[in-house]
């Protein structure tokens, strides 16, 4: 993986004393924004980059309670378990894992209680949503989610209380329905990404893997004409409510989706509890012409193949950054969750990745992280300053604002120590995984 720079992400509140910010799942940047959700929570995050194409910092977190948002099936505070979110005109998307969990056992546990926790299933309500919030420039001049906006768009959602959820659709679904009753961790059904086109939404399934083959399925959300807060899944021209395709990603599931012009940047990923090899491939024209049932291998070039430590620096999502005009391949962002000592330089910060994309159609090589680390100015936990003489940002997107409020003073702390990675572990240079 060919690192650009590093981002110090900067979280305050619920989120440092929950431990969310370690555990991020989904992330996407809207110009000087970055939206990003973690796994153990019901709410998702706004924080605020020091330039839309060359970010070192982002900073002046907010969190937005998604029960304020719309009527979430199950408690109010209860975790969603968000893996992918979306930007597309005036909508924020969220989707939840849609899966089932298995108690962990813990190592002061007994054979007993070991025995107890791996025999119980939970089924979390809130899981099971695809939302689609309404968004409007707030007072403060960004952009934020409201239940109903000034014009009158209201948020919603798939899988509203006593209402149809996308695993209710697969149940009859003959590769798919038998992996419903299972964990997530398991290889049972678990969403690891999603990416939205126009009025279609791709969801990548971390699992269940088929014999080496990943699933995204490609649905259409649609106002429901009986209640202006619900969705339903639509139907496409050819009379189906969702399509399947599977990838050949040599037996890795989809961690997250990503448009990137005609094509998607698919990042897969071990399924499973599993450290393992992770890798950003392009899938050739599924924006364009949306994508065959069967996609192989040679529509799905190795983009980069990112390094990963055993048990920590699990890349879990990515986004892509405007174009700089100086080095305008430098604009992909991957979040870890788990992040290793040296991605934490402070209790409340983690550091994320600027990657380099390599040329289109060429493979990218396992390769080290090399990036110089942010120096003690880059990384400083002061609030993002916008107007520091950064690039310019990415153009807006139409009637969106971009001025934002002068930053609030605040206290300065020590520089972190060295960042750089030490020993990580990443593919042998085998070009497939699985059988």
């Amino acid at each position: 993986m060919d690192v650009a720079g590093r981002v110090a992400l900067r979280f305050t509140g619920n989120v440092v004393r929950g431990g969310s910010h370690e555990h991020l799942t989904a992330v996407r940047a809207d110009g000087k924004h970055l939206w990003v959700a973690g796994d153990e929570t019901a709410t998702i995050d706004r924080l605020v980059l020091d330039s839309a194409t060359v970010p070192t910092r982002a900073g002046r977190q907010r969190s937005f309670r998604l029960a304020d948002l719309v009527q979430l099936p199950g408690p109010p505070e209860g975790e969603t378990d968000l893996q992918g979110v979306a930007r597309s005109d005036g909508w924020l998307w969220a989707i939840g894992s849609h899966a089932l969990v298995r108690r962990r056992p813990k190592p002061i546990h007994d054979d007993t209680k070991v025995l107890r926790r791996l025999g119980k299933l939970r089924r979390d309500p809130n899981r099971f949503i695809i939302m689609r919030l309404a968004m409007q420039m707030g007072v403060d001049r960004h952009p934020e989610p409201v239940r109903v906006a000034r014009d009158g768009r209201r948020s919603a959602l798939v899988g509203a209380p006593h209402a149809e959820t996308l695993v209710d659709l697969l149940r009859t679904d003959t590769y798919l329905a038998p992996f419903l009753a299972l964990p997530g961790q398991d290889n049972g059904f678990d969403v690891g990404g999603l990416a939205v086109v126009g009025d279609r939404l791709y969801i990548g399934l971390r699992g269940p893997v088929l014999r080496g083959w990943a699933v995204v399925l490609e649905v259409r959300p649609a106002q429901d004409p009986t209640d202006p807060g619900r969705l339903a899944l639509g139907i496409f021209p050819e009379g189906v409510r969702y399509r399947k395709h599977v990838l050949d990603l040599g037996g890795l599931g989809v961690r997250d989706l990503c448009p990137d012009g005609d094509d998607l940047l698919v990042l897969a990923g071990p399924t499973m509890a599993l450290s393992g090899p992770v890798r950003v491939h392009r899938w050739w024209g599924a924006v364009a012409n949306g994508g065959g049932p069967v996609v192989r291998d040679v529509e799905l070039p190795v983009e980069t193949v990112v390094p990963h430590g055993e048990g920590v620096d699990h890349a879990s999502a990515i986004s892509l950054l405007g174009s700089d005009t100086i080095e305008p391949d430098a604009r992909l962002l991957v979040v870890y969750t788990n992040p290793a000592p040296n991605r934490r330089p402070w209790p409340d910060t983690v550091l994320a990745d600027r990657v380099r994309l390599a040329k289109i159609g060429i493979d990218a090589q396992p390769a080290p992280a090399t990036a110089d680390v942010p120096d003690r100015a880059e990384v400083s936990p002061a609030p993002v300053g916008l107007d520091g003489g950064g690039p310019a940002a990415a153009p807006a997107r139409a009637g969106a604002e971009t001025t934002d409020p002068a930053p609030v003073d605040e206290p300065d702390r020590p520089p972190p120590g060295d960042h750089r990675p030490t020993t990580v572990r990443s593919p042998d240079g085998a070009p497939r995984f699985g059988t």
